[in-house]
């Protein structure tokens, strides 16, 4: 069994079963008729074919479908924020942040590469890296799952820094006359209370299209097409009025 990212989550929760259960190297030696070396290089994952895999499950009374299904679940706390060194690394390239993500909304990594028409290669060296920047797990059959919250809000410099040199532009140039063109705009006069609750409303709208998007992927037979969405609010420069307003 050659090692991989997944198989190393479905290694650490078999080693976790045989812990609770009380098995100790020297007992499972005993028990399959090996040495105690060779136990130590099967559970790190060295050597360890299906056959071995499933003896080792079976002393704690655990089916290989089991170590699977616990192996792929979600991770019981999700980060709610990206260190900075991790914003950092996906801040100076544009094409591992999309990739990022694309994978934190739900979405399939391969689709992405056919979309974009991006050499395995490359795409195997960002899936690589993402997974050592902790921000992934990759798991069996070639998927990958976020490790952060899908919800996150992006607090730090970096970012912030490659949307406002990559992604701002091109809604500057949006011609919102055209017929693809979807957007809403208004002006409001608000407390700083009502303004707090503005901005509580933008992020719920966030969410709220991350959920359209869940259900989209799940229940529509259509072509999918990637959108920007951009929705945001900042206090009315009113120069510009008052001194029409003043002839």
């Amino acid at each position: 069994m050659n090692r991989s990212p997944g198989q190393e989550a479905l290694l650490a929760v078999l080693r976790r079963h045989l812990r609770g259960a009380g098995w100790s190297v020297r007992r499972i030696a005993e028990a399959l008729a090996a040495s105690e070396p060779t136990i130590k290089r099967w559970l790190a994952g060295r050597g360890l074919t299906l056959g071995r895999l499933e003896a080792l499950a079976g002393l704690c009374d655990v089916s290989l479908a089991d170590l699977v299904r616990e192996s792929e679940a979600p991770p019981p706390h999700l980060a709610n924020e990206l260190t900075l060194a991790q914003e950092k690394a996906l801040s100076e390239d544009i094409l591992l942040s999309f990739l990022f993500i694309a994978i934190l909304s739900g979405e399939n990594w391969q689709e992405l590469a056919q979309d974009l028409a991006i050499p395995a290669a490359t795409m195997e060296a960002m899936l690589g890296r993402l997974y050592k920047l902790a921000l992934i797990d990759r798991l069996p059959g070639g998927r990958a799952r976020t490790r952060i919250n899908p919800h996150i809000v992006w607090r730090k410099l970096p970012m912030r820094r490659q949307f406002e040199l990559q992604m701002k532009r091109q809604f500057l140039e949006m011609d919102f006359s055209a017929d693809d063109a979807v957007y809403g705009s208004t002006v409001i006069k608000l407390s700083e209370a009502g303004a707090a609750q503005m901005a509580e409303m933008i992020e719920r709208h966030r969410r709220e299209l991350s959920a359209l998007a869940v259900a989209d992927r799940a229940e529509s037979h259509l072509p999918r097409g990637w959108h920007a969405v951009l929705s945001a609010a900042r206090p009315l420069d009113l120069t510009q009025l008052r001194e029409m307003s003043q002839g």
